[in-house]
C-alpha cells in the first residue's frame, strides 16, 4: 500500500529567511544593531529546526526483524519504531559492502561518484590515501553545519578522524598508530553502552543536533550477552545462527535505549529518526562466514534493507511494501526536512513528498558491486564486478565478466532469487540492460 498523507511538512529554510528579512527590515534594527539582530534571528530559527538521528544497522538481513515476520528473532524496539514511521520495506543500498555503503549514506552519492568503492586500498597503498575522497565531497555533517547543527559520530566510520567527514564531535580518532580499520573507539558504542551519545546531546543545549549511530551490530564478532543467547540456543539450530539471532536482539536493545532517551528528554517530537542498514548478511550455519547471496553479492540478501522515517506530527506512520527506494534518497530527504537548499549533485529523491501521497516519478533504482580491496583508487570502475537495476518487480544483475551471464529475477514472486528468468525473457533483459547503461553513462 502506498504511503499516504504526510502531515505538516514545514519549509524550515523559509521560516529562517522570513525571520531574517523581518528583522533586517525593521528601522529600529538598522545600523550597528543589525548584525546582532541577524545573529539573534539565526539562533531563534535554529531552535525550531528538527534534530536528526540516523540509526544504521550492520550486516543485518532484511528478513531478520519481528515486523518483517521473522519466526524467531525478537526486535521489539525496532518493531515499535517501524509502527511509528513511514516504513519502506523494499529499501535498498546501492552497494553490499560497508564502507562504500556508509559513504553513500553520508554523502547521498553513488559509490562511483564519491569514489569509495572498496573497504581497503590496493596492496601496497597506504589506507590514508582513501581519505581524500571524504574530504572532497559534501557530507551531511558539513551541510547541516551550515544551519548551525552540532553533529556526533558513533560507531562504524572508515574515514579517519570524525572531523574528516565534517562532524563537530565524535568517537573515532583515526590515529593509525592505535586504531583499527573501521572505527577504533567508535566501535564501543552499543556494545559498551550509549552514554557518549547521551552526553553529546546533553551538551548541545538548544542547538539542533545530528547523531550518526552506526554500531557494529549485529556484525561479528557475535558476542551477545549470555542472557540473550540462552533464548536462541536450541536443538537443531546451529550455534553460529543462534549467536547471530542473539546479536540482532542485543542490537535492538541498544536502539531502544537511544529512542527511550529521546522520549525521556522530551526530544522525540522534534526529532527526525531515520533507520537503514549498511548491507545485509546471511549467517552461514556451518561456520562464521557469510552464506551465499549475501554481503558483497548483487543479491537482495546483501542489498535490501527496511528504511524508516519517523517525525511525529510531520510524517504519518504508514507501511509501504511496494515502492522501491534507496539509501541515496536519505541525504536529500534529511536536507529537505531541515530546510537546507537543494544540492544539485545529489541523484536521490526527497522522500517527503512521497509521504504526502505524491507518486514517485523515478521508476527504477540502481546499484553496483565491486571488489573488497581496491584496484585503482582514482578509477572507481576498476574493481567493478556487477551492476544491477530494480524496476519494482524485476531485478537484472549484469556481470562485468564475460564468463558470467546476466541474471533476471521477479523478486516479488521470488524474493530469494532462486529462479533466473534471463533466458526466458530476453526482451526484458535487453530493456533493463539499456537502462543500466544509460544510468551508468550519465554518471
Amino acid at each position: 500500500m502506498p504511503l499516504a498523507f504526510c502531515l505538516n511538512v514545514r519549509p524550515h529554510a523559509l521560516i529562517l529567511a522570513l525571520s531574517f528579512l523581518a528583522l533586517c527590515g525593521s528601522p529600529a534594527l538598522a545600523g550597528e544593531d543589525a548584525p546582532k539582530a541577524t545573529a539573534a534571528a539565526t539562533d531563534a530559527a535554529a531552535k525550531t529546526l528538527p534534530n536528526v538521528v540516523l540509526i544504521i544497522g550492520d550486516d543485518h538481513r532484511w528478513t531478520d526483524f519481528g515486523f518483517m515476520g521473522h519466526e524467531a528473532i525478537r526486535t521489539p524496539n525496532i518493531d515499535k519504531l517501524a509502527s511509528q514511521s513511514a516504513l519502506f520495506t523494499r529499501g535498498y543500498v546501492p552497494y553490499s559492502l560497508c564502507r562504500p555503503s556508509l559513504m553513500t549514506i553520508i554523502t547521498g552519492l553513488y559509490p562511483h561518484q564519491h569514489k569509495v568503492v572498496c573497504n581497503d586500498p590496493p596492496p601496497g597503498v597506504d589506507r590514508s590515501e582513501m581519505l581524500k575522497f571524504v574530504r572532497s565531497v559534501p557530507t551531511l555533517p558539513k551541510l547541516l553545519g551550515e544551519l548551525g547543527y552540532q553533529s556526533f559520530q558513533a560507531g562504524k566510520w572508515w574515514e579517519g578522524d570524525y572531523s574528516q567527514g565534517g562532524f563537530t564531535h565524535g568517537m573515532t580518532h583515526g590515529d593509525p598508530a592505535r586504531s583499527g580499520r573501521h572505527g577504533d573507539e567508535g566501535l564501543k558504542i552499543g556494545r559498551q553502552g550509549m552514554q557518549p551519545i547521551f552526553d553529546f546531546i546533553e551538551g548541545c543545549g538548544d542547538k539542533p543536533f545530528f547523531v550518526w549511530y552506526a554500531p557494529m551490530m549485529p556484525h561479528s564478532p557475535h558476542t551477545p550477552p549470555q542472557r540473550i543467547l540462552d533464548k536462541y540456543q536450541k536443538e537443531g539450530r546451529s550455534p553460529f545462527v543462534a549467536s547471530y539471532y542473539a546479536m540482532c536482539e542485543w542490537y535492538d536493545e541498544t536502539c531502544g535505549q537511544l529512542l527511550d532517551y529521546l522520549d525521556q528528554k522530551g526530544l522525540s517530537d522534534n526529532t527526525l529518526v531515520v533507520y537503514v542498514t549498511d548491507n545485509g548478511g546471511i549467517q552461514n550455519p556451518h561456520d562464521r562466514r557469510f552464506a551465499p547471496k549475501s554481503k558483497r553479492s548483487p543479491y537482495d540478501g546483501g542489498l535490501r534493507t527496511p528504511i524508516m522515517l519517523r517525525w511525529p506530527g510531520h510524517i504519518k506512520p504508514q507501511r509501504d511494501d511496494t515502492t522501491p527506494i534507496s539509501s541515496i534518497d536519505l541525504a536529500p530527504t534529511i536536507l529537505a526536512a531541515v530546510g537546507h537548499k537543494p544540492v544539485p549533485s545529489l541523484p536521490g529523491e526527497n522522500l517527503l513528498p512521497i509521504c504526502a501521497g505524491k507518486r514517485l516519478e523515478r521508476d527504477k533504482i540502481y546499484g553496483e558491486v565491486g571488489s573488497h580491496d581496491g584496484v585503482d583508487l582514482d578509477r572507481p570502475a576498476s574493481g567493478l564486478q556487477y551492476r544491477w537495476v530494480f524496476d519494482g518487480r524485476y531485478k537484472l544483475i549484469l556481470p562485468q565478466s564475460a564468463e558470467e551471464k546476466p541474471e533476471l529475477y521477479d523478486v516479488v514472486a521470488d524474493p530469494h532469487e532462486e529462479s533466473n528468468l534471463a533466458a526466458a525473457q530476453p526482451d526484458r533483459v535487453k530493456a533493463l540492460t539499456a537502462a543500466i547503461n544509460a544510468w551508468w553513462d550519465a554518471r
